[in-house]
């Protein structure tokens, strides 16, 4: 199950876990919209593969039985930042974005 990370790796934007703005890669590394694209240019710091929507979590259990929901698996609230300097991303990022994702 996801973790829900709170904020952006880059900017720290906060993202809670209702956010239409979070963007994640295959490993969750979590951005924002702003990051993956106008900066990152939809390149992982991290793995290099590229972001999609997170998905949002549904507030509430709607089949209790099953105890899914925020309610019964909230999100992280432990802060994450790309290990990475800005020059080091901005290498990365130059060297491959303009390959797509599926051929990374």
């Amino acid at each position: 199950m996801l973790e829900l990370r709170p904020n952006c790796e880059l900017c720290d934007k906060d993202l809670p876990p209702e956010s239409a703005d979070a963007r994640i890669c295959s490993y969750e590394c979590t951005y924002c919209a702003g990051c993956a694209d106008g900066v990152l240019h939809n390149v992982c710091p991290t793995c290099g593969g590229g972001f999609a929507p997170r998905p949002i979590r549904p507030k509430r259990a709607w089949r209790p039985e099953k105890k899914l929901g925020l309610i019964n698996h909230p999100a992280s609230t432990t802060r994450v930042h790309s290990k990475y300097s800005r020059d080091e991303i901005a290498a990365h990022v130059a060297r491959i974005k303009d390959i797509s994702p599926q051929d990374r």
